[in-house]
């Protein structure tokens, strides 16, 4: 763990089974800890709009750059990246910072992270927001339907070897650009290289169960999902399922949105996290 002490508790990075995670650690040390993970194809940066106000708000806010996205902790292995090890590294982030329970947040993949983890380990989690993604067992009901299959075609188009990498080095900026997405340059400028997808696919490779499992364990955690009724890649019947998932205090949010709320809906998002962690 090194940093300089002028944000958070000093943190920049963690270690876990010998892989090294980038985090950003920010707001009040001694403030309740709110873990931020973010989704495909992004980063932690994701959430800079959202920091500020939850720091204001005297909450301390850690974000990593998960696995596969932190240059010190890409295995190559397809198999290091199923999701009890995405859960695992969130768990030792969460040590890392000494914070017994902490909230956490997740958009895209890190809301399936978020959901597993509070699923898996629920003394850990003192609440759940999740942005954008349904509970995986709704997901996987909502892929019985023509809407929800149209949306979510390139996730088996990600389960071919090497080639989504080498297409998506190519073209993910003028993709990004075209969908007008917060930060798309900065994305384009980092995933630019099919070995630095590799991680990021592989997210997709190590875990096509998660949109076939109808059943889990309902969530027991008090939890928020919000969605964006304009999501392209996440429908509404999957949305609508998630409630059936959760067994603990619910609250559904619709946004008039798309799928990038934490960069596009920054003031909402951080709200629906006070709400919650409140």
């Amino acid at each position: 763990m090194t940093g300089d002490g002028a944000l958070g508790g000093g943190m920049d990075t963690f270690r876990h089974q010998g892989l090294t995670f980038d985090v950003r650690d920010g707001g009040p040390a001694e403030g309740e800890v709110v873990l931020l993970l973010h989704g495909f194809p992004q980063d932690a940066t994701s959430w800079r709009h959202v920091e500020p106000l939850l720091h204001a708000a005297g909450l301390r806010t850690l974000a990593p750059d998960q696995r596969g996205y932190s240059p010190g902790a890409a295995p190559r292995a397809t198999a290091a990246y199923r999701l009890p090890a995405l859960v695992g590294d969130a768990v030792a982030l969460a040590d890392a910072a000494g914070a017994r329970r902490v909230h956490v947040v997740g958009h895209d993949w890190g809301g399936a992270v978020a959901w597993a983890l509070a699923t898996a380990h629920p003394e850990r989690v003192a609440s759940l927001t999740v942005l954008s993604t349904p509970h995986p067992a709704a997901l996987a009901r909502a892929l019985r339907g023509p809407d929800q299959l149209r949306r979510s075609w390139y996730i088996a188009a990600f389960q071919a070897p090497a080639l989504p990498e080498r297409i998506l080095a190519r073209r993910l900026g003028s993709l990004l650009q075209r969908g007008q997405v917060p930060g798309a340059e900065h994305y384009a400028r980092r995933f630019s290289t099919p070995q630095s997808l590799r991680g990021p696919v592989n997210w997709y490779r190590a875990n096509p169960d998660l949109v076939t499992t109808t059943r889990s364990a309902p969530v027991t955690v008090p939890t928020t999902y919000v969605w964006g009724t304009r999501d392209a890649a996440l429908g509404p019947r999957a949305a609508e399922l998630t409630a059936g998932q959760v067994a603990g205090e619910y609250r559904f949010v619709k946004l008039d949105a798309d799928h990038w709320l934490p960069e596009r809906e920054a003031d909402a998002v951080a709200r629906a996290i006070l709400d919650r962690v409140r």
